[in-house]
């Protein structure tokens, strides 16, 4: 990170994929959730704007298991709060994989987003940026505020959707096209035909979601409109489809597409996704034994131990986290090696 900001970046986000196919292999073979996917797919690798439905508080990571299949678990970034970075160990890992957090105030978020992405640009770091415009996930409490919002704004009350916020979305792709770092994007519509995990808590009970339906809609950026009103009347028109769509799925059999068939194939079998996902299951269990074992035995790994959680408490505390620290170290670097050119010159 303080040599070479765009190495580590390279080197971490593979790092972390290999830790984002452990809740992958859990979901499916340990608690035995079926994924479906219909409509357009991925294109492996490309870069792209990830827009997707709140449904639940745990869809960002439900997304994994379809990302598995269609793409590389390495280049998504997910926009998230801010308070989900200060939990021990997940937050610190999401801190390393750079994802970008956010306080849900415009004013407050638009400078970190642009420092964010222009990072991105900038090391030319292929991203799969999933952000969810509604805000929020749909509860009782968010859905009437949707409500009171539609009919504030002479707008169509939504039941399986809230209206979404345009202006992060906009913003995200105007930036992106312009460090030119935009392939496409994926509009995601997320549905569970039976028991609906709102929260983390219903997954500590053990309330799995038995089914996982992902449609998938994708616009390559030349068939986006380039004026900001424009784009967000897009946004707000993908919304009403999402509705629509929905409430076909949820008042008819419960299913997206009855094909059955993604239009673009995904780049791994089911053999090698299963795969994949045994060895992780391997690798994970295996690892957290040793690491047990070793923190008994030796001091010298209790001592390492705690000097981390020491390190990740007091980064956090003093500079607001790890991702802050390595946009600062390329931006101190990227500035000495222009003050050399110059000099060079």
């Amino acid at each position: 990170m303080f040599v070479c900001p765009s190495w580590y970046r390279w080197i971490t986000d593979r790092v972390v994929a290999t830790w984002l196919t452990l809740p992958v292999a859990l979901l499916e073979i340990v608690f035995r959730a079926k994924v479906v996917i219909t409509g357009d797919g991925f294109i492996p690798g490309e870069r792209s704007v990830i827009i997707m439905n709140h449904r639940t508080r745990m869809d960002w990571m439900f997304l994994w298991n379809c990302l598995i299949r269609y793409s590389y678990l390495r280049l998504e970034k997910i926009c998230l709060k801010s308070s989900l970075k200060s939990i021990p160990g997940f937050g610190w890992a999401m801190q390393v994989a750079a994802f970008i957090f956010i306080h849900r105030r415009w004013e407050d978020d638009k400078n970190h987003f642009e420092k964010m992405l222009d990072y991105f640009c900038d090391i030319h770091e292929p991203l799969q940026l999933l952000i969810f415009p509604e805000g929020t996930d749909l509860t009782a409490n968010t859905k009437t505020r949707s409500n009171e919002y539609a009919e504030k704004n002479g707008l169509r009350k939504y039941d399986y959707v809230l209206h979404p916020r345009t202006t992060g979305f906009t913003f995200v792709v105007e930036r992106l096209r312009e460090g030119n770092n935009l392939d496409a994007i994926h509009d995601i519509t997320v549905a569970y035909p039976q028991n609906i995990p709102q929260t983390e808590k219903h997954l500590l009970n053990g309330n799995f979601p038995k089914e996982i339906h992902f449609h998938v809609h994708r616009y390559p950026i030349q068939t986006l409109p380039t004026s900001r009103e424009e784009l967000q009347l897009w946004c707000q028109k993908r919304w009403e489809e999402k509705e629509e769509r929905l409430q076909l799925f949820y008042e008819g059999k419960k299913y997206f597409d009855i094909t059955g068939q993604s239009k673009i194939p995904p780049c791994k079998s089911e053999l090698r996704v299963l795969l994949i996902e045994c060895i992780s299951l391997l690798y994970w269990t295996l690892f957290t034994l040793a690491a047990f074992v070793m923190l008994y035995l030796y001091s010298f790994v209790r001592w390492y131990f705690v000097t981390m959680v020491i390190i990740f408490v007091v980064q956090h505390k003093l500079f607001g986290g790890l991702e802050l620290i390595e946009l600062a170290c390329y931006r101190y670097l990227h500035k000495g090696q222009n003050l050399q050119d110059r000099k060079t010159e």
